[in-house]
């Protein structure tokens, strides 16, 4: 594993199982009464969130508090970024703080991976615009094998705003390396350009017909709901909320029809929900929901991946002497 996380590409099959493996002992702790460990004691952890975020930036903080780092969080509002400073100047003078490592949303893709040539420290994508999530990937795919065990051959979908939806992405890439089978479904304004040159590379298959894909075939073995992003979109995507829930939500009438040919199939949503739309409350709060089961794993994923980043046996071996140009 390299010294920063920006994709989901940049994990192997052998790095995705080691940080699963570590998240499974540091599930642990959240049984105990003290809930801390020594690893991280005199690291310095900067949590950098240029959008708002509830699980994601709570998650982060307090996987970096129960492994004894000190955790420090700035929001654009409360920097000098709202005087105008640039992101690589911001950037640099957190990092001159000598400070380990830099967790990162921001609302253009690929802001992260450019911070990560301007800075000394690791730095971890919390969320890049619409390009990548990488340590939601994780805790999903944790939250699946903690229920189903080995992913190998097991069909999931992912349903929804796919355009917009940077869990989409480093979910498809995630799940493809520990082997399941994914389809993603959604209207076809909400399909993102050159997704069937991507699906060919990538080993995946789409599809706009949500209940072809939950009646034919092999039963599916857990349904991923991805939130409508409207603050994203500009312009009608789909002609009401009521024609995209009849066509693509999860309904009541759906989740039967998949516990009937799965009893055991799962459904998920990295949050926020919008109940009604993309997820019907019945489905949402349904013994199949393992909606706050992933809230849970996010703690222990992030904490195994801020380990293996900063206490693991190569942390900081590549360090380079000076931040790079911009």
């Amino acid at each position: 594993m390299s010294r920063h996380l920006i994709s989901s590409a940049d994990l192997s099959r052998t790095d995705i199982e080691g940080i699963l493996a570590t998240a499974e002992s540091m599930h642990d702790l959240q049984r105990r009464d003290v809930k801390k460990v020594p690893t991280l004691r005199g690291r310095t952890i900067v949590n950098f969130f240029f959008e708002d975020s509830t699980r994601t930036r709570s998650s982060f903080e307090i996987a970096g508090k129960w492994l004894s780092a000190d955790t420090i969080n700035l929001s654009a509002k409360g920097s000098s970024t709202s005087k105008g400073e640039s992101l690589r100047d911001t950037a640099m003078t957190v990092s001159a703080m000598a400070v380990d490592a830099l967790v990162i949303r921001h609302g253009a893709s690929g802001a992260c991976r450019q911070v990560s040539q301007w800075v000394r420290c690791s730095v971890i994508n919390a969320g890049d615009g619409m390009h990548e999530h990488p340590t939601q990937a994780l805790l999903d795919a944790y939250t699946l094998r903690t229920r189903i065990g080995e992913l190998d051959g097991k069909h999931v979908v992912i349903v929804g705003d796919l355009t917009h939806s940077r869990v989409f992405r480093s979910n498809v890439i995630t799940l493809a390396a520990l082997g399941a089978r994914v389809t993603v479904v959604a209207p076809p304004t909400l399909m993102p350009s050159g997704i069937d040159a991507w699906s060919e590379t990538d080993g995946f298959e789409t599809s706009w017909d949500l209940d072809t894909v939950l009646a034919g075939g092999d039963p599916v073995d857990a349904v991923m709901m991805l939130r409508v992003q409207r603050e994203r979109m500009s312009g009608g995507y789909f002609p009401t909320a009521r024609e995209y829930t009849v066509g693509y939500g999860l309904t009541r009438d759906r989740l039967d029809r998949l516990v009937a040919r799965n009893a055991d199939v799962l459904v998920l949503h990295p949050g926020p929900m919008n109940r009604g739309l993309e997820i019907a409350a019945d489905a949402a709060d349904a013994p199949q929901s393992v909606v706050l089961e992933q809230v849970s794993a996010g703690v222990a994923v992030r904490m195994a991946v801020l380990y293996h980043l900063l206490a693991g046996e190569d942390a900081g071996s590549t360090r380079p002497a000076a931040p790079g140009a911009a």
